[in-house]
């Protein structure tokens, strides 16, 4: 495809942190946009696979607890997650339920899978935390101990996965991720920090991530690749 009509469906603006990154170069730009592309597929999977994986071990382990129904039940009359005092959680939990109810297709794995990545994360803000009985930092079996100077607690893994929400997100919205943050720099350094992290969070919770993504994981050949074609240039 020649350039102007890329750019045409693509929109100039999209397209000119690519171009004057790659010096005016329209095919190069092309091939870094492509190259993009391809990093946020390869980072999507990983983070979905995480994704999964979290939800799965919060609910397996709140089931023991608040009933195979819990995500139900939480926002029933008197439930763990109050209007009042959690009206965001609520809200999600009672929309979901309700449009579930509607088709007459209400399961517990139906609702469990219909929560965003970021109704994950608020189960380790202090009120959910506390609400499901201040038992999930179980689900990370092998995180570090806290020390007196590193609390490794639920605000530590709320920060952690907040992260990881930002990333998927600017993926799902389509931002670039093969620059430094807000410059025309090729750069995949924030993504193989943030890539680091779910290697590590996957680690705490007793997941061997090189089996579970065997044949899926390309992020750092893929970050390699595109370093390497730019200081081509």
């Amino acid at each position: 495809m020649k350039y102007a009509d890329f750019e045409t469906i693509m929109s100039p603006e999209r397209m000119s942190r690519y171009l004057i990154a790659t010096h005016g170069d329209t095919n190069k730009a092309m091939t870094l946009y492509r190259a993009n592309l391809h990093l946020s597929q390869e980072v999507f999977t990983v983070v979905s696979c995480f994704e999964v994986a979290l939800r799965n071990a919060i609910d397996e382990k709140l089931k023991v607890s608040l009933g195979d129904n819990w995500l139900r039940d939480a926002i029933l009359p008197g439930g763990i997650f109050d209007e009042r005092k959690f009206p965001e959680t609520h809200r999600k939990l009672s929309k979901a339920y309700a449009k579930l109810l509607a088709t007459d297709s209400y399961r517990h794995s139906q609702l469990l899978a219909t929560l965003d990545f970021g109704s994950w994360k608020h189960m380790f803000a202090n009120g959910q935390y506390h609400a499901t009985g201040q038992c999930l930092l179980k689900i990370f079996p092998n995180k570090p101990k806290s020390t007196p100077e590193m609390q490794y607690n639920n605000t530590y893994i709320f920060n952690e996965l907040d992260k990881v929400n930002t990333l998927r997100n600017r993926i799902a919205h389509h931002e670039p991720i093969c620059f430094t943050h807000d410059s025309v720099m090729v750069d995949t350094s924030y993504i193989l920090n943030e890539y680091q992290k779910i290697q590590t969070l996957f680690m705490w919770m007793g997941i061997d991530s090189r089996a579970l993504l065997y044949g899926l994981d390309h992020v750092q050949a893929v970050c390699k690749k595109i370093v390497q074609s730019n200081e081509d240039k």
